[in-house]
């Protein structure tokens, strides 16, 4: 049987979990197609066919698809299912929105959040906020997944020859859900859940206005802003920059945290991080125990520091 990778994009490009997907449908075993759902995307579609290991590009392009809409996608996808035995996509915010509908009106389980990839039917995931890993075997005859996309590398984006692109007609019938608007925070920093460097900054930052110290670093060093759930909760900084169990999971090459003490939830959203360093007045803060360089000091008088001598 055949994997269908529904692929995360922006429209102009596709995302970097999109690989990261791909990589755990290259360990489960089949061919992979990609879906490319949305609107004006040909571009995209063109990216995916020249996907190392993809065999065809399924191509959707109708205004039904622009926002990435639950009923819309799901019922494209459910349409497009009979001929797949694992349905997967990036874990995000839209596959947590229609993902769940696809297991519905397939009448099949869902594993969430795959770590690793133990043969066709079997997963790990994490459970208990990462405290614990489960395996999970489905037996179900379709599998629907979503992938951490932390947890997996990246899949090559060069392929030896652009694979087919199959384009869709299919035009889902949703008169259930409607768009109205989007309010997005434009940002000249690296995007927070594809970023290798991250700097972080928790309630020990004391303020919105104190924030700025953890920006400063942040653009010396070309680093996505994070923030803690504490920080976020207290107004410091809007709720897109949160990384953690309910925020954003992340997996960077550098992740530096301030102020941070480490709660299960953001050690949950980070602790993969390749390198991680913290900094705090507390010696005995759980994020230490995850570190591999902490320094115990006030983050007032190191932060600044840090930037000047870069």
């Amino acid at each position: 049987m055949t994997t269908l990778l529904v692929a995360e994009h922006n429209v102009i490009a596709l995302a970097p979990s999109t690989l990261s997907a791909l990589m755990a449908a290259h360990q489960i075993g089949h061919d992979v197609h990609v879906l490319v759902a949305g609107k004006n995307i040909a571009s995209v579609a063109d990216a995916a066919a020249g996907l190392s290991g993809v065999s065809k590009v399924v191509c959707a392009d109708a205004d039904c698809y622009e926002h990435t809409l639950a009923e819309s996608m799901g019922d494209l996808i459910v349409q497009l299912s009979e001929h797949y035995s694992h349905i997967i996509a990036p874990s995000n915010s839209d596959s947590k929105d229609f993902m769940p509908r696809v297991a519905a009106l397939l009448d099949v389980g869902q594993v969430s959040d795959i770590c690793a990839v133990l043969s066709a039917d079997q997963f790990k995931r994490p459970i208990y906020a990462g405290n614990a890993i489960a395996t999970v075997t489905v037996l179900d005859d379709k599998k629907v997944i979503t992938v951490r996309a932390s947890s997996f590398d990246k899949a090559s984006q060069q392929n030896d020859q652009a694979c087919v692109i199959e384009r869709v007609d299919y035009v889902a019938d949703n008169t259930v859900s409607h768009w109205q608007s989007d309010d997005i925070t434009e940002s000249v920093r690296p995007d927070l859940a594809g970023a290798s460097r991250i700097v972080s900054g928790g309630r020990g930052v004391g303020s919105g206005e104190s924030f700025a110290l953890v920006e400063a670093l942040a653009d010396r060093l070309g680093a996505a802003v994070g923030a803690s759930r504490a920080a976020v909760d207290a107004g410091f900084v809007s709720n897109d920059l949160q990384v953690g169990q309910t925020g954003k999971i992340v997996a960077p090459d550098l992740y530096m945290a301030f102020g941070i003490s480490g709660a299960i939830q953001h050690l949950a959203g980070m602790k993969d991080s390749k390198v991680i360093v913290a900094v705090n007045k507390d010696e005995d803060a759980p994020i230490f125990q995850v570190a591999d360089y902490g320094l115990v000091g006030d983050l007032f008088t190191v932060l600044p520091e840090m930037t000047s001598k870069l």
